[in-house]
């Protein structure tokens, strides 16, 4: 079996599930910058400009930077920078397969190895798009220097970018660029010009530049949803590769549903001229909407779900939904709870449409997103994600939400360490141990120590850095958490779900 690669695309023409591209694709202009190599961008951010070059409407192709020291570009480099998509799941009711050889990359660099490289992109007329996901510790400010070669951090890089653009073009404005993050993070595209400006004057560069960037440039928010978890497993790796006849080791997987929300007007549509190839490619002035949605129902239940569903034995959220008490407890925390009580104005079709379709991703067969990994970082996710749905439900109903309630029950008993090691905490589930990846476990299990549950409960109710300042520490909740922590600790996380799905007691 063969490596992908551009010489054997002509034969792989003849396969009907393949979507390969012309060879007229290789001789388009470079248009995108793009920080990061990860299979997010490459499932999502580049499908799009992909499906945009097979359409005929952009006609650009993306140079990728590379900064981290992990992994290598071998693979790119032997496979011509072409990588498979291989899009599974179920769409408005339907299994979908689809499988498509992306080109939309031209060229991978190596920041450490290649920086004048990429300054002399900024040289590039061409070169209108940048595009970022450098996960969340991306878009932070550190002390940088742009002469550095290369700077330290992405937003180092990109200013000592710009600024080489700057001079290229003698600060004319019709050379600035769109700069769209898609690092999880709210208003990604303003704190990135912030730290980009403040970077601007640590650096001691002239008025007139940074003039330049805050008047020429465009510095986009931006929402992105897909799950793409990347390289599948050895055994799945095979039966794609058995499939589609070739080796790939740039192979990804993804979901149907794709959403790419970016802000900005009807200027910035006209900038970006891949906008109307496809419905989930969304360019409008408030995306506030898309964020909310995506972050209380899909989040937001993920979060909510996570410790419940290793608690009970799962292992991915296809397998959870499989079980009726696990997916009847999820659909009822969105559609009776969660979607009711988001802290933004949306409609309630719109929201029930938004659960249905989020109800589905998860039961996507395919797709293995595992509990485990969604539970890191617990504590935080249940603060931003959780936490002002509570609260508004709460204001709204004048009443707790159950759901919420038990989740958040289940959540701190997931935080219950019975081994430590080092500064690492493990809990038990179904025999077996597991690490407790969050900030708070040293607090939990410090505050598991006291022996009533109740005690336990409303101490624990008092950490603002947990649940915020305005959290409600009553009776009532401190009673129901207490109630639905002896029952998980004394029956068992799935026994204690069908008993409060039942409206049952507790035996």
């Amino acid at each position: 079996m063969g490596r992908l690669f551009r010489e054997n695309l002509r034969q792989l023409r003849s396969q009907p599930s393949l979507v390969v591209p012309d060879d007229s694709v290789f001789q388009l202009p470079e248009k995108v910058l793009q920080f990061g190599t990860g299979a997010f961008l490459r499932g999502l951010a580049d499908y799009f400009i992909d499906k945009a070059n097979r359409q005929g409407v952009f006609n650009g192709r993306i140079v990728v930077v590379k900064s981290t020291d992990d992994g290598d570009l071998k693979a790119f480099d032997q496979q011509d920078n072409l990588y498979t998509i291989c899009t599974r799941g179920i769409d408005n009711g339907e299994v979908k397969e689809e499988n498509i050889i992306s080109s939309a990359i031209s060229r991978v660099l190596y920041a450490k190895t290649q920086w004048s490289l990429v300054l002399d992109l900024a040289k590039n007329p061409s070169v209108s798009i940048v595009i970022s996901n450098t996960t969340e510790i991306g878009i932070r400010l550190v002390q940088d220097d742009i002469y550095q070669w290369p700077p330290v951090s992405f937003p180092g890089k990109l200013l000592a970018f710009l600024y080489a653009r700057y001079v290229a073009f003698g600060g004319n404005a019709d050379y600035g660029v769109v700069i769209i993050p898609t690092e999880l993070i709210t208003d990604n595209g303003k704190k990135l010009e912030s730290i980009v400006l403040e970077l601007a004057h640590r650096n001691g560069l002239e008025a007139a530049f940074i003039d330049w960037i805050e008047q020429s440039n465009f510095f986009c928010n931006s929402l992105v949803d897909r799950i793409v978890p990347g390289k599948p497993e050895l055994a799945m790796q095979k039966e794609y590769e058995d499939e589609l006849g070739y080796r790939d080791e740039l192979l990804i997987t993804t979901e149907p549903y794709h959403l790419w929300a970016i802000e900005g007007d009807e200027k910035i549509r006209q900038k970006l001229p891949f906008f109307g190839i496809d419905e989930g490619l969304v360019i409008e002035p408030d995306i506030e909407l898309y964020r909310e949605l995506k972050l209380r129902l899909l989040n937001g239940a993920h979060t909510l779900g996570c410790g419940l569903a290793h608690l009970c034995g799962f292992k991915t959220v296809a397998e959870a939904m499989e079980d009726v008490s696990f997916a009847t407890y999820l659909s009822n925390l969105m559609e009776s709870e969660i979607g009711p009580a988001i802290p933004y104005p949306v409609e309630e079709d719109v929201a029930l449409n938004f659960t249905k379709k989020v109800l589905e991703r998860f039961r996507n067969p395919y797709i293995r997103h595992k509990w485990l990994n969604i539970s890191q970082n617990y504590s935080a996710k249940i603060l931003s994600r959780v936490i002002p749905v509570f609260l508004n439900y709460e204001k709204k109903r004048e009443a707790l939400p159950d759901h919420m309630v038990f989740g958040l029950a289940v959540y701190i008993f997931y935080m219950k360490a019975v081994k430590k090691d080092g500064d690492n905490y493990y809990g038990l589930a179904n025999g077996a141990h597991y690490l407790i990846q969050d900030q708070k476990a040293a607090y939990f299990h410090q505050k598991w120590q006291i022996t009533s549950l109740n005690d336990m409960v409303r101490t624990i109710l008092k950490e603002q850095s947990i649940w915020g300042k305005d959290f409600p520490k009553n009776e009532a909740l401190v009673s129901s958490l207490a109630f639905h922590l002896h029952a998980v600790k004394q029956i068992g996380a799935m026994a204690a779900l069908k008993v409060f799905l039942e409206k049952g007691e507790y035996a």
